[in-house]
């Protein structure tokens, strides 16, 4: 029997409920899922790349099967290096349909051998976004609900009324 590995990249600037769930459930499918933490300056990240591998990392504990790690350039270039071919995306609503669908046609375009594969969330974590844990962790609400203990720690180190 083949070995299935699977991406799961983002940002995860920071890593929230809704991610874990989709990292668990993806535990489930593949053999190893390998989180790949973008390393992506443009979007003016609250954390460094480092920070959000560690944050991932001590969040989700050791289960078998899964690596985080950087993930710098093209996702194609990655899935190369790792020999993965399989990208696992979140899909909250309609409206990330649309952008997920042209990144999804781009990357095999790119690379004819990776698929995509599209996950929404449970209903408790559909509404949620890092972008939205960040703005109501800076406005000083409660975000303890939606992210780890770890990820709740170092958004009230960065936002100290949060």
């Amino acid at each position: 029997m083949s070995h299935r590995r699977a991406i799961y990249p983002g940002s995860f600037d920071p890593v929230t409920n809704g991610h874990f769930d989709l990292i668990t459930r993806s535990l489930g499918l593949f053999d190893e899922v390998i989180v790949g933490v973008a390393d992506n300056e443009a979007k003016n990240p609250l954390f460094t790349t480092e920070e959000r591998v560690d944050l991932i990392s001590r969040s989700v504990g050791d289960h078998e099967g899964l690596t985080v790690e950087p993930l710098n350039g093209l996702l194609v270039d990655f899935c190369r290096r790792r020999e993965a071919f399989v990208v696992i995306r979140g899909l909250r609503a309609v409206s990330d349909f649309e952008f997920e669908f042209q990144m999804a046609l781009t990357n095999r375009r790119l690379e004819p051998k990776i698929e995509t594969i599209f996950l929404t969330p449970r209903e408790d974590c559909i509404f949620l976004s890092s972008r939205i844990v960040k703005e109501v962790a800076r406005l000083g609400g409660d975000v303890s609900p939606f992210v780890s203990a770890p990820v709740l720690s170092a958004l009230k180190e960065k936002f100290p009324k949060a």
